[in-house]
């Protein structure tokens, strides 16, 4: 930054942003039927001097993710203006008091939390420390801000949710997927032995370009591998021990839309791939197991957990109101 503006141009662009200045946000606003989201630019007022453990924020990049308003509504959070864009990165201009990881001039990556009153698309915001990290020097802006969800989810599901170790066989559904591509890399980091589905032949060309290598590359464009076959072949018979799956079929092909029952596996492909002890994470958030299946997967010793990484992007306050909301209904 320093060599392209030079140190006197910064230092007036950083003390122009730490002045009170009225600047446009860009926010979302839902019709009276939740059917059609318009966009808006906001003027946000002078920002509130930096307090406590926030962080005030020039935003350097900022990705744009699919708005959940179908979580937003589950959440019971009603607004006539939502923020857009929550992955973000850029460098620290102020710090609170009680702030006690980052000092101005530090570049940093974080995730918004769903009741942020911020968006990331201004040019500055306001954001509590715990929800930034350091951002490696040599990762660029772009990089930072556009991966940085899919890692939190592809961590949160390899490494707390399955606890993977070296070895381990893993099955990562729609590999050349943004999470799939992090998911993959986690997993050879660690060790691990790594099987993917490829949902076009591009998708299975640049599977196969990975290195370390992917040990088989199952395409299911067509339709017509089974990817049980596929994988129980690969291991032996033995099953694969992590399973990260991109949604499964739930019901019978009369009752599935076209294009999904030929990409996507049904669950009874998934457990019946499972090995024994082995840990399937879906992202399927509707997924209903029947009695057979779920003895089956006890018999197999086998655990499955949900990916819903909103979870760990709550504040203190919302989760708390989310954890109400769940026990009164």
């Amino acid at each position: 930054l320093l060599s392209q503006i030079g140190p006197l141009h910064y230092a007036q662009q950083r003390n122009h942003l730490q002045r009170d200045v009225t600047m446009k946000g860009l926010y979302f606003q839902q019709s009276s039927t939740d059917e059609e989201i318009t966009f808006v630019f906001q003027e946000r007022e002078n920002l509130p001097v930096t307090e406590d453990n926030f962080v005030k924020l020039q935003v350097k990049a900022c990705a744009l993710s699919q708005i959940n308003t179908k979580l937003l509504a589950e959440m019971k959070m009603k607004k006539d203006l939502f923020p857009v864009g929550r992955e973000i990165a850029g460098i620290v201009l102020d710090v609170g008091s009680k702030v006690s990881f980052f000092q101005p001039d530090d570049e940093v990556v974080g995730i918004l939390p769903l009741d942020s009153e911020d968006p990331g698309l201004c040019e500055v915001i306001r954001v509590h420390e715990h929800y930034l990290v350091h951002k490696p020097e040599k990762v660029t802006w772009t990089e930072a801000a556009g991966s940085i969800r899919d890692g939190v989810r592809a961590y949160t599901a390899l490494h707390y949710l399955s606890h993977l170790s070296p070895g381990k066989s893993v099955l990562i559904m729609d590999g050349a997927s943004a999470f799939g591509t992090i998911a993959i890399q986690l997993a050879h980091h660690r060790g691990a032995k790594v099987i993917s589905t490829a949902c076009s032949l591009e998708d299975k060309q640049c599977l196969e370009r990975f290195r370390p290598p992917i040990a088989r590359v199952i395409d299911v464009s067509n339709g017509k591998v089974h990817v049980a076959e596929s994988c129980l072949e690969e291991t032996g018979g033995l099953g694969v021990d992590i399973v990260l799956d991109a949604g499964v079929r739930l019901y019978s092909k009369d009752d599935e839309p076209a294009v999904k029952l030929q990409l996507l596996p049904h669950k009874h492909d998934i457990i019946t791939l499972l090995g024994v002890g082995g840990h399937w994470v879906t992202t399927e958030e509707d997924l209903q197991l029947d009695p057979p299946d779920s003895h089956c997967l006890f018999l197999k010793g086998a655990t499955l957990a949900f990916l819903n990484d909103e979870v760990w992007n709550l504040s203190n306050v919302q989760q708390g109101k989310y954890l109400y909301i769940l026990f009164i209904d």
